[in-house]
């Protein structure tokens, strides 16, 4: 038996059908077998508050050992995991194909599924993971939601933290009745056909964060892509189904993969490349659709042409070559790499896009930022969330540039939090996704 493993990582399909992947025993039966390894390995001490919570456990219990740690105690072990996937990513020795066969992420999405099979998940959770109705319901009367959402509202976010649960000092998203889809409709950039990459095709998957939050993340992308000879689409038939993994609904997870795939199909067979705006859809996409739903073949198929906005610009970058216009940035840019772009094994490439501005004077953050989706607005998380992010904060007031980006949009707004305890005289009023980034340097109106 080797230590640890030197082999690249590998998943195996979730057998979320076989009803003994419900089965309360052999649930606590892994658990007890994982824990029992993390316990006498300790290397992810420090990613994230799940491990912390169940090494206290185990510390605190009679034997310190896990025998004398009872099974309604894990709980708080598994709430506290974001599904980031950076433990199974980047610490843990004992992944497949490793013969011990540890996957942390995925034993606390069985956990949660399990949960919620025994309709023991919050009523007010399912709620908030609704995206496409939420979004558009208070894209629809966004200057009251947003006005009501606002952290210095000190009549509506006690209200909201009472009912539900959303830490009233949380930075909530904007919404927009003018989503990304409208707008790309309306008024679609011009193609430039003489640049380098002419001829590329590409649908946009829009995202409910970008469609509904922050439409100015799909205006870049189009028009960059525009400047560079993409012809482009605008498609959104529904949410990835993150926010639905994170409740543990992994068959409304599928189901959705398998509407989106079925709209996305006759694109993807007309030559387009598929683009993700937000790295945990992209995340979704490529690697959990698959493992959800194996033998699938659209997903498959969808799967295999789906690139992260950021490494779609690097990739015409690289094999034709990005269209003239670019501006250097004054300043400067810190960038911070979203675990979930992290976790799609493509390498660094909101900082390799950086990278090609004219004199880039870029600077890497790779560390997490403390939010974890929805997670890091609920009261019970939220300073957790603002403790795990401090680093983060501290190294880019360190940093001083000009520019703060993240990849991730929410935990853009969580670093800016953060930055503004650690220093806020040196925090920005922002802070963007890379591309929207890319777009300004480009002269391109968002």
């Amino acid at each position: 038996m080797r230590e640890g493993s030197l082999d690249a990582p590998i998943r195996h399909p979730l057998d979320w059908q076989d009803p003994d992947f419900y089965d309360a025993e052999k649930l606590d039966e892994e658990l007890r077998r994982v824990f029992d390894i993390c316990h006498g390995c300790r290397r992810c001490f420090n990613l994230c508050d799940s491990f912390p919570r169940l090494f206290d456990l185990i510390d605190d219990s009679e034997s310190m050992e896990l025998d004398t740690v009872a099974s309604e105690d894990f709980k708080p072990v598994v709430d506290a995991c974001t599904l980031c996937d950076m433990c199974f990513m980047t610490k843990c020795p004992y992944v497949p194909p490793h013969e011990f066969n540890l996957d942390f992420p995925h034993l606390m999405l069985r956990y949660r599924a399990t949960e919620r099979k025994r309709g023991e998940t919050k009523a007010v959770h399912e709620q908030l993971v609704k995206t496409d109705r939420n979004g558009k319901l208070f894209g629809s009367i966004a200057p009251v939601s947003n006005w009501a959402t606002k952290s210095d509202n000190g009549l509506t976010r006690p209200v909201m933290e009472s009912v539900l649960g959303i830490d009233r000092k949380a930075a909530v998203p904007e919404f927009h009745g003018s989503t990304f889809a409208r707008r790309a409709k309306k008024n679609p950039p011009t193609v430039n056909a003489e640049a380098p990459a002419a001829g590329r095709k590409a649908v946009i998957y829009a995202t409910c964060f970008a469609n509904y939050n922050k439409p100015t993340i799909g205006t870049a992308a189009q028009g960059i892509l525009a400047r560079n000879g993409v012809e482009t689409e605008v498609v959104y038939p529904k949410c990835c189904g993150m926010p639905l993994m994170e409740q543990g609904d992994i068959d409304g997870v599928a189901k959705n993969a398998r509407e989106i795939a079925t709209e996305l199909k006759p694109w993807v067979e007309k030559g387009y490349d598929v683009v993700a705006l937000v790295p945990s859809c992209a995340l979704m996409m490529k690697f959990e659709w698959p493992l959800i739903l194996p033998e699938d073949e659209d997903i498959k198929l969808i799967s295999q042409a789906t690139f992260d906005v950021s490494e779609y610009v690097v990739d015409i970058a690289k094999k034709e070559g990005l269209a003239d216009g670019l501006q250097p940035l004054e300043g400067g840019v810190s960038v911070h790499l979203a675990c979930h772009a992290r976790a799609q094994n493509m390498g660094a490439k909101a900082a390799e896009m950086m990278n090609l501005l004219p004199d880039a004077d870029v600077d890497v953050i790779e560390r997490c930022s403390g939010h974890g989706g929805s997670w890091g607005m609920y009261k019970e998380n939220f300073e957790t969330g603002m403790k795990v992010g401090k680093p983060v904060a501290r190294t880019a007031v360190k940093q001083g540039k000009a520019y703060v980006a993240s990849e991730c949009p929410l935990a853009a707004d969580h670093i800016v939090q953060a930055m503004e305890r650690e220093d806020a005289a040196k925090a920005p009023n922002q802070a963007q996704h890379p591309i929207e980034l890319m777009a300004l340097a480009y002269g391109i109106e968002i």
